[in-house]
């Protein structure tokens, strides 16, 4: 027993040592992520439109056939695991009477959120980091002019009220994904931004976040660890087209929350009647953002009592379910991770969409045109 008692030490040793190392690995590795100053156009050839959308064609179609949202299983087994490791290691630091057995399960839980993190870089975050719309696209001026802005607006009014009773006479599908024209209108969109493989639609999915979203009025979003689509269970018709091609539009590997509303806008108005009243229901209301208040009046008396209606139902339905405390802290936790992943504007990236539209370049067919390479 004693020659091998030297052996067998330098074996548990050397595990250790490795355990050590793998610990110690990753933690370095997601503050390399973070930190490290990737060029834009790296990330644009070799992920977003090369790695990414191969990863994309696999994951969500995978999850389109699943009956519940795999954010839901993760946020689940990830509440297990938090709890379990925190119980183990208060026990066992009563037991011996140390804190390190605390000491050591936070250290396990900082590994687990360093693995989620290079997870979440790995599936979708880095496309926060290729190259912004503004720089692919040919773009006019450094910003719209007020009366550019106030004649978009007068024209999201001429719209809905062209829009109303066609659309509500067809209807709108429960699922946009089903919505041929739109789904068209979404992929020909991106082979005029893109030369990466058009991107798979995901189909709006209810998710235990249905109450979050309520409370905070969150439309929807899109789960970078399983490449799905949740959606908040109160949105009204009229209002799923657009929220389905916004977020498809994130799946598409458009991060920013601007250049996602640009392609949802976009791809909706190359589909039908309804898709097309659902694209500039949200213009009218980023357009109204950006007015002063004698402007906003001025645009809103040309609305029509349908449209009205309609932008009404959208208010009571926000007022009914949101919680304000909650709804301010949740977009205040949103506007730091967009600024943490380089979105300088943070959650103001949304009102962005008009300068956007209003800046860049489209042909006849009112195609956004592209920079030479």
């Amino acid at each position: 027993m004693w020659p091998g008692a030297p052996v067998s030490a330098g074996v548990v040793i050397t595990t250790g040592f490795r355990r050590a190392a793998l610990a110690a690995t990753l933690p370095v590795l997601a503050l390399a992520g973070a930190l490290a100053p990737l060029p834009p156009l790296a990330v644009e050839q070799w992920f977003s439109t090369a790695a990414y959308p191969a990863l994309q064609h696999v994951i969500t179609p995978l999850s389109n056939s699943l009956p519940i949202a795999i954010f839901d299983i993760l946020c689940v087994a990830a509440t297990m695991v938090v709890v379990v490791v925190l119980v183990r290691g208060v026990r066992r630091a009563r037991r011996d009477r140390s804190v390190r057995p605390i000491a050591r399960a936070l250290g396990v839980l900082l590994i687990g959120v360093a693995g989620a993190y290079i997870w979440f870089l790995l599936f979708w975050g880095l496309n926060y980091r290729r190259v912004p719309m503004t720089e692919r696209l040919r773009m006019d001026g450094a910003g719209p002019a007020p009366a550019a802005v106030l004649q978009l607006g007068r024209d999201a009014a001429g719209q809905l009220n062209a829009l109303h009773d066609e659309a509500h006479a067809i209807g709108w599908h429960e699922q946009p994904i089903d919505d041929g024209m739109l789904r068209r209108g979404f992929e020909e969109i991106q082979r005029a931004l893109s030369d990466a493989p058009p991107a798979v639609p995901g189909r709006l999915k209810p998710t235990i976040l249905g109450p979050y979203f309520r409370w905070t009025s969150v439309d929807g979003m899109v789960n970078p660890f399983g490449l799905e689509v949740l959606a908040n269970p109160d949105l009204l018709p009229f209002e799923r087209p657009f929220v389905a091609a916004h977020e498809w539009a994130h799946l598409a590997g458009y991060a920013d929350e601007s250049e996602a509303s640009f392609v949802g806008f976009l791809s909706c108005l190359r589909g039908g009647p309804a898709a097309r009243y659902s694209a500039w229901l949200l213009m009218y209301w980023q357009v109204m953002a950006e007015l002063t208040q004698e402007e906003r009046a001025t645009v809103a008396a040309t609305l029509a009592p349908g449209p009205r209606a309609d932008l009404e139902a959208i208010v009571a339905r926000l007022r009914r379910g949101e919680w304000p405390l909650l709804r301010n802290a949740g977009w205040q936790v949103y506007d730091q991770y967009l600024k943490a992943n380089r979105v300088e504007e943070g959650v103001r990236s949304y009102g962005l969409v008009v300068t956007l539209l209003l800046r860049a370049r489209f042909d006849p067919r009112w195609m956004p045109v592209r920079r030479d390479p």
